[in-house]
């Protein structure tokens, strides 16, 4: 190896010196590049998914479950056939991936008031108005105008357990409103199903379009299924009393002017 010079020697420790100048600085926290990538590539194809169920529940509660097919599905939202095995296996495992979401979003609305403060019959009616703000969303509306029903065997029991998992939900809220007194006795298993079956029908015949909204549907519904239609005794009697003296009055100023 030839030798070097004063000045070779002194460029080679300098570069060597940069080297490991360089070599630290890397080892050190290096600064990240504000140009990288951040794609969250599992969030991204989630959200196509979603797109993917939500439009397929829509059309399911527009034309029916079995008049929808794919390939509606696919134009809709702009994109192949093929592109929806992607993020599906079938059109019944949309239905049920559509029908287990809205079963869910119902499931955690009634049992997250559950756990709330108050009283139960404060949670039953939040989980009530809950309940009918879910039912005239896409899943929600999903589960009451298509159902399982179109479904195999196997897929039926499972979205049937959810169902019955809700049903026991209610009437424990129901039981507790009984026991603290807040509530009249009756069967709580009957008042479930009166509850909710009223509760699911607005999901057959709502529409955004109508006068009323979600929460005014809810209020009225829940003021219903509390109060009932008919007067109490006590509300018939002063009624009536209000009545006969908005009918007297008249009479009397009539008849203190013929004096």
């Amino acid at each position: 190896m030839p030798a070097l010079n004063e000045t070779g020697l002194m460029a080679t420790r300098k570069t060597a010196a940069a080297k490991a100048g360089t070599a630290a600085s890397a080892g050190a926290a290096a600064p990240e590049s504000p140009w990288k990538k951040t794609r969250d590539i599992a969030r991204e194809r989630e959200a196509k998914r979603d797109a993917v169920l939500r439009t397929a529940a829509q059309m399911f509660n527009e034309k029916g479950f079995h008049a929808t097919s794919l390939d509606d599905v696919a134009e809709r939202l702009h994109i192949t056939k093929p592109t929806l095995y992607y993020y599906v296996k079938n059109k019944d495992d949309i239905l049920f991936q559509c029908v287990s979401r809205g079963l869910v979003l119902l499931q955690e609305a009634i049992r997250g008031v559950g756990q709330s403060g108050g009283t139960a019959k404060d949670k039953l009616f939040a989980a009530m108005r809950q309940y009918a703000e879910i039912v005239t969303m896409d899943f929600g509306m999903c589960v009451i105008r298509v159902g399982e029903d179109p479904l195999p065997l196997e897929s039926r029991k499972k979205l049937r357990a959810i169902k019955r998992e809700l049903d026991m939900e209610f009437r424990q809220l129901i039981q507790q409103g009984i026991a603290e007194g807040s509530m009249a006795p009756c069967d709580p298993k009957m008042a479930a199903f009166t509850i909710a079956g009223a509760l699911s029908w607005i999901g057959r015949w709502y529409s955004p379009d109508g006068p009323l909204s979600a929460d005014d549907i809810a209020r009225q519904m829940i003021e219903l299924l509390s109060l009932g239609v008919c007067r109490s005794e006590a509300a018939q009697t002063t009624g009536k009393e209000k009545a006969r003296q908005a009918g007297e009055a008249p009479v009397r100023k009539r008849a203190g002017k013929a004096a």
